[in-house]
């Protein structure tokens, strides 16, 4: 029996029924890709339903969330010194703490590359989850490598349930029903159902470590099943139950750690190595580290803009995948950027111990306090002025990093806005 049932045609009904009101991305998405959160979110907007408003710069309309360097194949200029010797500048602490990348397109014919400690390589949080999505898409086009409607159906249509892969996440993620206009805010529960569209909007809107466990097993399935995907419950509980743990390891490096290399990138500097839940890793062992490097991470951002991510429909679904955030934290939180277009995704990790003196707080551990971003900005988001693409993987202890990004964040953009790239 499909999964694909009365649950996405529920949802496909209801964005019918709100297709005449005039939106803006990432609110007018629910049209086309049926995310429910994002009727909340325009809701919302207007008033109608209590939540969080979206800064001005999240605004744009779907036509125009759209890959910039479509067409382009250059790489990573070298480093500018001079360009890199004013980012440099501008961070605080030890320079030790900070792997950064800045890449400042204002000018496409002078771009400018900033490096430091670019090959810095350290677990990247839920910024691997740019890998997990990276891992779906691929999947998809090589089963349906000529139809992108295929691709879309299955993403829109295809109702997943939860399982033990979801388990155990405290972040919450937004239900929302656009029949009672209602609001529910929790953290994923074994049995929760929503097409494979949400759970990727869950997993890297609010980076719900549940959502990111499901589809990693979808991908696998995707992957192992073809165009008999989806499988039934029963084939999926069979499957996962009955196949040798080594192959189950294959199957994950062929899904995660394969397409990294076949996009153009470098495993040796960026890696998910483990399904991001505890239920998840006891059916599935990964094959080893999760890392990342700020050079590599940026090399992810350049190709994902130029449509080389798998191919031009995927590249620009995962843009506006990582547009549609619930909410601006951490590096996109800084008021600089409030009328930017932000595309965006951080993941963190932190580890205390005792210290006289010292009181663990989240984002602020004194045995590790890994805080990872990357951010493409678009400023302002309507009439672009300035075009760069910025990665961070920082260890910057007993601060609070969040903060730390944020403020950073503010720098960076003070410093392009005042020395554009000459044209």
């Amino acid at each position: 029996m499909s999964r694909s049932t009365s649950v996405a045609a529920a949802a496909l009904a209801a964005a019918a029924l709100a297709a005449g009101t005039a939106a803006a991305y990432p609110l007018d998405g629910y049209e086309e890709t049926g995310i429910r959160r994002l009727e909340g979110s325009r809701l919302a907007n207007e008033g109608v339903v209590k939540d969080v408003k979206q800064p001005p710069g999240a605004l744009l309309p779907l036509k125009d969330v759209d890959l910039r360097l479509l067409g382009k194949t250059f790489d990573l200029p070298p480093p500018d010194p001079g360009f890199t010797r004013e980012v440099t500048a501008i961070l605080t602490g030890g320079m030790d703490a900070y792997g950064l990348a800045v890449l400042d397109l204002s000018d496409p014919a002078h771009p400018r590359y900033a490096e430091h400690r670019g090959d810095h390589k350290q677990n990247v949080g839920s910024v691997g989850k740019l890998v997990v999505v990276l891992g779906l898409l691929q999947a998809l086009a090589d089963v349906y490598p000529n139809d992108i409607e295929a691709r879309r159906r299955i993403l829109t249509n295809t109702v997943v349930t939860a399982d033990g892969f979801s388990q155990s996440d405290s972040h919450t993620v937004r239900i929302f029903d656009p029949k009672t206009r209602t609001l529910t805010r929790r953290p994923v529960q074994i049995g929760d159902r929503a097409t494979l569209y949400e759970w990727l909007d869950w997993m890297l809107s609010p980076s719900s470590n549940s959502a990111g466990g499901m589809v990693m097993r979808e991908a696998m399935l995707v992957r192992q099943f073809g165009t008999r995907y989806p499988p039934s419950e029963e084939e999926i509980r069979r499957f996962f139950d009955a196949t040798p743990k080594s192959e189950l390891t294959a199957l994950f490096e062929k899904t995660f750690v394969e397409p990294v290399a076949r996009n153009g990138l470098d495993p040796n500097g960026l890696r998910q190595g483990s399904v991001f839940t505890a239920g998840g890793k006891r059916k599935v062992p990964g094959p080893g580290d999760s890392y990342g490097t700020a050079r590599e991470l940026m090399r992810y951002l350049l190709r994902l803009e130029q449509g080389r991510l798998v191919d031009a429909f995927s590249s620009r679904e995962i843009k506006r995948l990582i547009y549609v955030t619930e909410r601006r934290i951490r590096y996109a939180s800084s008021p600089a950027l409030a009328d930017a277009a932000v595309y965006f995704k951080s993941g963190s990790l932190f580890q205390c111990a005792p210290e006289p003196g010292f009181t663990c707080r989240p984002y602020a551990g004194n045995v590790k306090n890994y805080m990872n971003s990357t951010a493409i900005i678009e400023s302002p988001a309507v009439g672009a002025r300035l075009y760069y693409m910025s990665t961070l993987v920082t260890n910057i202890l007993r601060k609070n990093s969040a903060a730390e990004h944020q403020a950073l964040a503010t720098r960076l953009q003070q410093l392009i806005a005042a020395k554009p790239a000459s044209k």
